[in-house]
């Protein structure tokens, strides 16, 4: 369900958008260009919650690495 909203947006970046040849429906562009952004900000805060989580455990997984790598047969 859509809602009707008012937003003030500069009218430099509306000049840009109506510039866009691909642009039919501008509500219908700053929606989906609000949806991908949001998908964004959500990705990289995946991004550092496991980079956070591979952070944490690096050490005691390097470890196991290179305790691993000592029983290869060369």
């Amino acid at each position: 369900m859509k809602v009707k909203t008012s937003i003030s947006l500069s009218s430099d970046l509306l000049e840009q958008v109506d510039k866009l040849d691909f642009v039919d429906n501008r509500s219908d562009f700053i929606e989906r260009a609000l949806w991908r952004y949001l998908e964004l900000l959500r990705r990289e805060e995946r991004n550092q919650k496991d980079l956070k989580d591979i952070n944490k455990s690096a050490v005691k997984l390097n470890k196991e690495a290179a305790d691993t790598l000592l029983y290869q047969v060369y």
